[in-house]
C-alpha cells in the first residue's frame, strides 16, 4: 500500500514537540511580563513629559494637572500601561504614582 497520509506515531511525535517548545516559551513570556510592563511606563511618562513642554509652548503655562492635558486633547489616557498613574510637579517634571491595591 503506498496511502499518503500521516499514522498515528507521527502525529503524536509533532503533538509532544509542540507542546514541549509551549512549556519552554510560556514561562519566559510570563516571567518578563512585569519588565515589559515597567519598560511601557518608562515611555509613557516620556510621551507625557513631552506633551507637557507642547502645552507648555502653546499656552505659555506649565498645566496644573495630568487632567487638563487630558481635557486639553494632549492625552487620551492618564495612566501607565500597568495601572501606575502619572503626576505633574509645579516645575512640569512627570513622575509615575504608584497605583494602591
Amino acid at each position: 500500500m503506498n496511502e499518503k497520509g500521516f499514522t498515528l506515531i507521527e502525529m503524536l511525535v509533532v503533538l509532544l514537540v509542540i507542546s514541549i517548545l509551549l512549556i519552554i516559551t510560556v514561562p519566559n513570556i510570563t516571567k518578563n511580563q512585569s519588565t515589559i510592563q515597567s519598560k511601557g511606563c518608562e515611555a509613557f511618562v516620556k510621551m507625557v513629559q513631552s506633551q507637557v513642554q507642547a502645552y507648555e509652548m502653546d499656552k505659555q503655562k506649565l498645566p496644573e494637572n495630568i487632567t487638563e492635558l487630558e481635557t486639553g486633547g494632549y492625552l487620551k489616557q492618564t495612566s501607565c500601561p500597568n495601572g501606575d498613574g502619572v503626576k505633574i510637579d509645579e516645575k512640569g517634571d512627570v513622575s509615575v504614582v504608584a497605583k494602591t491595591t
